[in-house]
């Protein structure tokens, strides 16, 4: 944050020892110099907020990129060119099997002299995007891995070789033109709590592996080219629709728009008209059962009626009309010789 023009002059530092370099907000131009590469110890590298340009492939650094110790670089808001490079993330070893420590937190650039006494030699605050929110940080906690390289112009699509860093927690590459497929390694990055992939050109469907991220609280995966049913598996239901919006082609929860293959689909016409078929036929189940059942008491009553002779009434009034009926024959039969 001091307007800062020109280019990074080259950094020699006898031993390397230098851990953190933070250039956030000035006007620097041109590309990362190869002189970054000998500082093996550097851990925090932040050039977000430049006018930075040219590719950061591993070929610009004649193999000798190392960089096996950083757990943080932010280089968003610059104008970086160019494809991501496998190789450029094949040297982030530190940004795999970090250890926590369960008993206390502990910071970067703390040295521990004992176990009740650390001296910290640096305290370097800085700004990070996490879960769509830019936040500051005052220290930086040494679990804390984050790739930022967000709103740039890289171009290609996303190494798999980005799903081997397991302990990475921000990953953040919005808003370049990133084409292809999401690569289903992703999903073992057991440690990811924050996945920006917005406003790129991807396409393909959201691999099933990104279920698999139990941390991950963010998740936006809008404005892209993708396609297809959106995972429901774990708490993947559990994003909102502005982490799948502006992607036509995605279909299911919790877009409105339903997939072919879901029963909730159908339109509301065809809605409507299983509702009246559903009513007809309840209520030619209750006309049949109200059928049965009085036909089973007819028959129960009468087979009562006859063989234990009550009630008297009833049963008097049974026999009686057969014989009014006889009469009833014979006096018309009678009436008619006459």
């Amino acid at each position: 944050m001091n307007n800062f023009i020109g280019k990074i002059p080259p950094i020699y530092i006898e031993g390397g020892i230098l851990r953190s370099l933070n250039l956030n907000g000035n006007q620097l131009e041109g590309s990362i110099p190869t002189s970054l590469s000998k500082l093996q110890n550097l851990q925090v590298l932040v050039l977000r907020s430049n006018r930075f340009c040219g590719g950061i492939g591993i070929e610009d650094f004649n193999g000798t990129f190392s960089f096996s110790s950083l757990r943080m670089i932010d280089l968003s808001r610059n104008e970086f060119t160019g494809r991501l490079s496998p190789a450029l993330f094949d040297h982030f070893k530190a940004m795999r099997d970090i250890q926590e420590n369960k008993t206390s937190p502990s910071y970067m650039g703390e040295i521990y002299y004992s176990q009740y006494y650390v001296l910290s030699y640096y305290n370097d605050p800085i700004i990070v995007t996490m879960k769509g929110l830019e936040m500051k940080l005052e220290r930086i906690l040494t679990i804390l891995t984050v790739i930022d390289f967000s709103s740039n112009h890289f171009q290609g699509p996303i190494p798999e070789a980005v799903g081997e860093l397991n302990s990475l927690i921000v990953l953040n590459f919005s808003h370049n033109s990133l084409t292809g497929n999401i690569p289903p390694s992703l999903g073992k990055l057991a440690a990811l709590e924050s996945l920006d992939l917005s406003a790129n050109k991807l396409q393909g469907r959201i691999p099933q592996q990104l279920t698999q991220l139990s941390f991950l609280g963010a998740l936006n995966l809008c404005q892209n080219k993708l396609e297809g049913p959106i995972p429901q598996a774990s708490h993947f239901d559990t994003f909102s629709n502005d982490s799948f919006s502006g992607n036509s082609g995605l279909c299911g929860f919790p877009l409105s728009k339903k997939c072919d293959n879901d029963v909730g689909s159908e339109s509301p016409a065809s809605t409507v008209a299983d509702d009246h078929e559903s009513e007809t036929a309840l209520f030619w189940k209750i006309t049949a059962m109200g059928y049965g059942c009085g036909l089973v008491c007819g028959f129960s009553m009468g087979y009562i009626v006859f063989t234990t002779g009550r009630p008297r009434w009833l049963a008097k009034m049974i026999k009686r009309n057969p014989q009014k009926r006889n009469r009833t024959r014979l006096h018309r039969n009678g009436g008619r010789r006459n």
